[in-house]
């Protein structure tokens, strides 16, 4: 079971620009998922006081989760994500009181964050680059008895089976990835693939964290074994291929690739100008028109709520 992956470096060092164009560009999540979590947290004892999202980057899940519970903190180690994240706080137009700060997962100060006061955590495609046991002392310290953890991410990898040649494209768009890509992966990504089957638990973490309630695990998939709802804010979104290298351009592996080469990055040997090149190539031979090109992601998520002991 993985309790520990490598610290996140590519997105701590994001400048407030960069962390505008991630907002941007990063797909939002839906709303089965937001009433999923708030659902599960208030039924199961918990209170809409105070919520934590831990991994903020630019509030691409604060401002959702801020709607439901009286005051939002939003923590990133990043200081241009918490940059841009402030200066979306206008646009947002919420009136519950919400604040951004730089803070790690593991280390979170009692100043930012009194201990017992926070009855929902929230971890938006992150989790998996946490220290996962001192993430779990941590929770436990900051949560109120009966509090809950809602983690979630996808796997958004693969092109859905309704666009034209999807098989092709998914078998060259892999082959691209294991071969340009692949160094650049972390154990995080890969926790992302297996939608958090074997991240860290307090459970089965090393040492256990004893606080939370094993029986009372919650998870919830979307885009598996005909769950139809969208993981995500536009259900069945089909995109033109320009949008399409920029939602991979918020990946971080990407990113750590384009820092590697440099000289590369933005021109047509771009891993994901590459990319881009195959899908149009197996879309024009399936019939699609130049001009018309569009796809759809896969729609693969998961959701996992723990609760502290009450």
């Amino acid at each position: 079971m993985s309790n520990q992956t490598n610290p996140e470096k590519t997105f701590r060092s994001y400048t407030t620009d960069q962390g505008q164009s991630y907002a941007r560009h990063r797909m939002k999540y839906g709303q089965s998922l937001y009433g999923t979590i708030i659902s599960h947290h208030t039924s199961t004892g918990g209170r809409l006081e105070t919520a934590l999202d831990i991994g903020c980057g630019p509030g691409t899940a604060t401002f959702d989760i801020a709607r439901s519970f009286d005051n939002t903190i939003g923590l990133d180690p990043s200081q241009g994500m918490v940059s841009a994240a402030r200066s979306l706080l206008s646009s947002e137009q919420i009136t519950n009181n919400v604040k951004f700060e730089v803070s790690t997962a593991e280390d979170i100060s009692p100043d930012l964050v009194p201990d017992g006061s926070v009855d929902l955590i929230t971890a938006a495609t992150c989790a998996h680059w946490f220290d996962m046991p001192r993430f779990w002392t941590t929770a436990a310290r900051v949560l109120r008895p009966g509090g809950s953890v809602a983690m979630w991410c996808s796997n958004a990898s693969k092109i859905h089976h309704s666009v034209p040649n999807a098989a092709a494209i998914n078998s060259v768009t892999s082959k691209i990835e294991e071969e340009s890509l692949a160094p650049f992966f972390e154990p995080g990504n890969l926790l992302t693939r297996n939608l958090y089957s074997t991240i860290g638990l307090p459970w089965t973490v090393s040492p256990p964290v004893s606080d939370f309630d094993e029986t009372r695990l919650f998870r919830k998939e979307w885009g598996i074994e005909g769950n139809d709802e969208s993981f995500y804010e536009i259900k069945q979104i089909l995109i033109d291929l320009d949008t399409m290298e920029k939602i991979l351009g918020t990946a971080s592996p990407v990113t750590r690739w384009r820092q590697a080469y440099p000289d590369l990055a933005g021109t047509e040997d771009d891993v994901v100008r590459r990319i881009r090149r195959a899908v149009e190539k197996l879309l024009h031979e399936a019939g699609v028109e130049k001009g018309k090109e569009l796809v759809r992601g896969g729609e693969a998520g998961v959701l996992l709520m723990i609760k502290k002991q009450a």
